[in-house]
């Protein structure tokens, strides 16, 4: 039964990561005047009440790893490091000059990349860089990506005395082909050690990254790398279904053949085995792709249904201004999507022009605001409502005529003002928030844009 639906509903579509999707973005709408409105006005509104969130984005990596879909420089150059520190935060100090009040960070994210490669001291300078003009609110949360490889006792110690408390370490898997494969070599003892550091000094959240569907790989090497993953127990764990887009320029996902990835199929079995051995264990799965303890915040943020989604994947808690630093990032003020250029020069010098380094983005309407939350709802919670009337929208009973065959395979259940994803419609919730895509439906991409929902 499993794999009739997924062959049925295994098509290409959005990771909701935003609504709209950055392919749907409409330049028309937006302009550098523009973005700075809507990022003043989200500021406004909700810098006192809830703080902002920023992330970071580190580029540099020393080696491709072919799994990765992420904008990264490739070198073992370190002299790079500072230069870019500092045009990071040149760049925040022009954020900063918009704002009236002081900033309030409520979350700091490193994102890369890999921002390990940058060395500890680097680090302490970009983080004191940032905090010199803004405030902490009460209950913040900083977090950094680390390559088990490269994260050394320096690093962990140095990040921890500004603030850090959680930690991520990308695993992929533990099989020797397929690390050489997607060529990320790293062994379990390196992680081992990399994970015991951290709670050593005392993180609170370290969570592994583990991929299925993954070039050469078996339901019994998913098997051995999700039992390697107990044995260290991490607070939370992404377990991402493998994105092949090869025609992303950059994304270097050519070091293998298409014959050598599992069928559909294979990989829905290998993420259904990989959620059982888990459960077994204590892990509560947390809207798409993600598992946490009971103990982890975002379990708790679930439950009290606090869960959020935006750039930075699934977050704890909700910030209306996530303010993105460094190229390719992106930036959110609810009413508005912003983006930096991707091209370290073109970045640098926009910097040196006193220009915030954007290039494109998107201003919503009153209809994308309210596709907008249904979609997080669907994300976040697995459920959706219309009860409240400015949640209705004119072609909502289109939808709802779109999503009754998923009603029909058990996969959702319509009720007269909401819809509820069910426990075997889960691994379908792309499909489900599909329905509400308008965007999606009115131009139906004609090129290559997204990977499989399944």
């Amino acid at each position: 039964m499993l794999s009739s639906l997924v062959n049925k509903y295994n098509v290409a579509g959005p990771r909701y990561t935003s609504y709209p999707t950055v392919p749907y973005w409409d330049s028309n709408t937006y302009s550098l005047d523009k973005w700075k409105r809507s990022l003043i006005t989200a500021f406004n509104e909700s810098n006192a009440k809830e703080g902002v969130s920023l992330y970071i984005h580190l580029p540099f990596c020393e080696s491709l790893c072919t799994f990765c879909g992420c904008h990264k420089r490739i070198t073992k150059q370190h002299s790079v490091e500072l230069p870019y520190i500092d045009a990071v935060l040149s760049e925040w100090q022009l954020y900063l000059k918009l704002f009236d009040e002081t900033p309030i960070i409520k979350e700091l994210h490193l994102g890369g990349g890999t921002p390990t490669f940058f060395s500890p001291e680097h680090l302490t300078r970009l983080i004191k860089g940032i905090l010199r003009d803004a405030r902490l609110a009460d209950h913040f949360e900083f977090s950094f990506e680390g390559h088990p490889n490269n994260t050394t006792v320096a690093h962990l110690k140095a990040l921890y005395d500004l603030g850090f408390r959680r930690v991520s370490y990308g695993v992929q898997d533990y099989n020797p082909t397929i690390q050489k494969a997607i060529h990320r070599i790293q062994s379990f003892d390196q992680v081992k050690q990399a994970t015991e550091q951290a709670r050593a000094i005392g993180y609170t959240s370290v969570g592994h990254d583990l991929i299925f569907g993954l070039p050469h790989q078996t339901m019994e090497h998913v098997r051995e790398t999700i039992l390697k993953t107990k044995e260290l127990l991490p607070d939370r764990l992404a377990f991402y279904s493998y994105a092949h887009v090869p025609w992303i320029k950059g994304v270097g996902q050519r070091g293998f053949n298409e014959s050598d990835l599992p069928s559909p199929a294979l990989k829905r079995q290998q993420y259904e085995m990989g959620k059982q051995l888990l459960a077994e264990v204590g892990y509560k799965e947390i809207g798409m792709d993600h598992f946490a303890l009971e103990t982890d915040a975002l379990y708790k943020s679930m439950v009290a249904k606090t869960l959020h989604r935006n750039f930075m994947g699934y977050t704890a808690s909700k910030t209306q201004v996530m303010i993105g630093l460094g190229v390719s990032s992106i930036s959110d003020s609810w009413y508005g999507f912003s983006q930096n250029v991707k091209a370290i020069e073109n970045y640098y010098a926009l910097i040196e022009q006193d220009t915030l380094p954007v290039y494109r983005g998107h201003i919503l309407n009153q209809e994308d605001l309210i596709i907008r939350r249904h979609i997080l709802n669907l994300m976040c919670q697995f459920q959706t409502s219309w009860k409240s009337s400015d949640l209705y929208f004119d072609e909502l009973p289109d939808a709802l005529i779109d999503l009754k065959e998923m009603e029909n395979d058990g996969l959702i259940e319509i009720g007269a003002t909401d819809i509820t994803i069910t426990e075997k419609g889960r691994p379908f919730v792309r499909n489900v928030c599909m329905a509400f895509d308008l965007l999606l439906k009115r131009r139906q991409p004609d090129t290559k844009l997204f990977s499989m929902t399944i």
